[in-house]
């Protein structure tokens, strides 16, 4: 369908490589971290600045070349296979930091460790997620449910200016006050609205914290999590916490006591000092025994230790549900479900305590607005394996709503619409068709253009 002549035309107004699937280099261009949905374009462009985003969303435009954009393929949905173009970002990875203003501003393609070192130097943190190697800007885009939320709120609540090139191959500075329809859509309504080239946001001011995790045998389950469900009904906003069902490879470098088996992970970052976070914990550890115990006072910029998420790519399905409660009735559903027992094969499921700031409405509103719910259910499994099951089969627990940032695989290309609340998703549709008409970037959580009958192109 395209060409060589097409790749030829685009790579004459670029600097970056502009490769097709027969050219050396292809496959490492198009590699993302979860291979569950692998781009195969008919063309892949690497970026180096926003000039050249620019050029190619405009070039894309002009042909009708459908458009996919990644910087690190953390949660993939829909693959570009045999058609369209795709935009690597990851080249783009500069991040500088305001510590007057407290505000950082990132690249394309800059990872969430770039931010959080480069934000240490001052004293500062941003909302970051529980990975460094995820991208900023999808991580962002997606809302972002950060360690810190129940103190500060969701990362794209802090978010202050977006640069992006809409699909008609024009840049923008959307804010609140410039574009702000653009800008609401762009805090949770992923990459339906054109390519992101920089992205701004405030900073808190946080150097240490207390944190790390809690590792107990699978059999213990049913105690630890009861134990859990309850600790987190009176702990304060400074303290964030999730709980998951790890099913563990008997592989290196998993530690020799987790190898194997299932353990019962408990997550635990707390705004305070030492002494604070283990009279804290103190009830956690009375439980059960643990077979690791990694809990305690760290710089903020080995966030990363908490969670402790595998490096290596790998190929993998994820599903989330929010829920309104988690009571003792909850509980023993998910275990049934997951728990020791049960014919349960993902290899993650994880509960995730919302509440506090993530339940207030923020300064500046966008189109992340699941406020509603009392904990977060994500269930990572491998790729053909059925990580739906247990979203199902405690979805009469839930808001009904399912954050996209946790949703990933080809099955969920069609899900956009769980991620917001009816009156949003329509708006949503509104301002695509208003910017992306027909539907340019599509290779994503896809929201259709809704056009209504007063709505202009711009």
């Amino acid at each position: 369908m395209y060409r060589p002549a097409t790749a030829q035309r685009l790579a004459g107004r670029l600097a970056g490589p502009v490769l097709r699937p027969e050219d050396d280099g292809y496959a490492l261009e198009v590699a993302g971290h979860n291979r569950v949905a692998q781009h195969r374009p008919a063309m892949v462009l690497g970026v180096r600045d926003a000039t050249q985003i620019r050029k190619a969303v405009a070039f894309a435009a002009e042909t009708g070349l459908p458009t996919a954009v990644q910087a690190t393929g953390h949660g993939p949905t829909r693959a570009a296979d045999g058609t369209g173009l795709l935009i690597n970002t990851r080249r783009m990875t500069g991040v500088t930091i305001d510590p007057v203003t407290r505000v950082a501003r990132a690249e394309a393609g800059a990872r969430w460790y770039q931010v959080v070192d480069a934000a240490a130097a001052h004293g500062l943190a941003p909302l970051s997620g529980s990975s460094p190697l995820v991208g900023v800007v999808g991580y962002t885009l997606g809302g972002g449910l950060a360690l810190l939320s129940r103190a500060y709120g969701l990362a794209a609540d802090h978010v202050t200016a977006v640069d992006v090139v809409t699909p008609d191959g024009r840049p923008r500075t959307a804010t609140a006050r410039r574009h702000a329809d653009l800008f609401w859509a762009l805090r949770g309504g992923k990459g339906n609205f054109g390519v992101v080239t920089a992205i701004e946001f405030g900073l808190v001011a946080v150097t240490r914290l207390y944190g790390g995790g809690l590792f107990f045998p699978g059999d213990t389950a049913p105690e630890v999590l009861h134990a859990w469900r309850t600790w987190t009904e009176s702990v304060p906003e400074e303290t964030a916490s999730s709980l998951a069902l790890l099913r563990m490879p008997d592989l290196e470098p998993v530690p020799h006591l987790l190898r194997g088996r299932l353990v019962v992970h408990v997550r635990i970052a707390h705004l305070g000092p030492g002494d604070a976070g283990e009279r804290l914990v103190r009830p956690l550890r009375r439980v059960a025994p643990t077979l690791l115990d990694t809990l305690g006072e760290m710089p903020y910029t080995r966030f990363a230790d908490i969670h402790d998420e595998p490096a290596l790519p790998i190929p993998c399905e994820q599903r989330s549900l929010m829920l309104r409660e988690l009571g003792r009735g909850a509980v023993d559903d998910l275990l049934r479900l997951a728990g020791p027992g049960s014919d349960c094969g993902d290899l993650v499921v994880e509960l995730r305590h919302l509440g506090g700031a993530l339940g207030r409405p923020p300064a500046v509103p966008g189109a992340a607005d699941h406020r509603d719910a009392a904990y977060c259910l994500s269930v990572l499994g491998p790729a053909g394996g059925r990580p739906g099951h247990v979203v199902d089969g405690m979805a009469h627990r839930g808001t009904g709503r399912s954050p996209l940032n946790f949703l990933s695989g080809p099955r969920t290309a069609q899900m956009a619409e769980r991620g917001f609340g009816p009156a949003t998703y329509a708006r949503l549709g509104e301002i695509k068709a208003r910017y992306d008409p027909d539907n340019l970037f599509r290779f994503n959580h896809n929201i259709s253009p809704r056009v209504k009958s007063s709505e202009l192109r711009v």
